[in-house]
């Protein structure tokens, strides 16, 4: 027996609906593997899940890239307008600019400097004994903002002690003044107390 047709509409149990996609993008996936082998057609397959994840197939022969390029100008459409192109072309800018920060990092390290000719490696040098210069002038700066800072917790140490002592001593010029010499005697209350001391 034959399964039933079922209606195409979107699947409202979240269980149910993660199950049958996956289930179906596989199927799809395995689709465009297949049709690449058996009739050598060039596919690319691109599948985003609700979830924003991405799942893709590109023939081996070819890629995206040229796909894309191709469909182009087959069909006379730009998937993309000149805005995108900048971008790409910026993107492309940035990546260069990376990769000429990163040999610098290395020649600031001391790596890959053979290839320096001696020009380059004065102005190496110069660059890193500026460097220098400055560490050291941020150094002394936070060296004498410590400084500064411990002299003000000690003064501030020194001003609550001199508070403490001036209290103490005004409570003990008090008790002088007022102090009377009493004699105190115990009176135990049971005769018997009195005997056992």
């Amino acid at each position: 027996m034959g399964r039933g047709k079922i209606e195409i509409k979107r699947i409202e149990n979240a269980s149910n609906r993660q199950v049958t996609y996956s289930k179906r993008r596989n199927g799809i996936l395995k689709k465009a593997k297949e049709i690449t082998v058996l009739c050598d057609a060039k596919v690319s397959l691109i599948i985003y899940a609700s979830s924003g994840k991405m799942h893709d197939y590109c023939s081996p022969s070819t890629s995206l890239v040229d796909i894309l390029e191709q469909y182009h100008r087959q069909s006379g459409r730009r998937l993309w307008d000149p805005k995108h192109e900048n971008l790409s072309n910026e993107i492309e800018r940035i990546k260069r600019e990376n990769d000429r920060m990163q040999i610098k990092l290395r020649h600031l390290n001391g790596e890959d400097i053979s290839s320096l000719n001696p020009k380059e490696l004065i102005a190496l040098e110069d660059a890193l004994e500026n460097g220098l210069v400055s560490i050291r002038d941020k150094q002394s700066e936070k060296m004498e903002r410590m400084r500064k800072n411990r002299q003000q917790e000690i003064a501030r140490q020194q001003q609550e002690l001199a508070m403490e002592n001036s209290v103490s001593a005004e409570i003990d010029n008090y008790q002088r003044e007022n102090h009377h010499d009493y004699a105190y005697h115990v009176q135990p209350i049971q005769p018997n107390l009195q005997e056992r001391i």
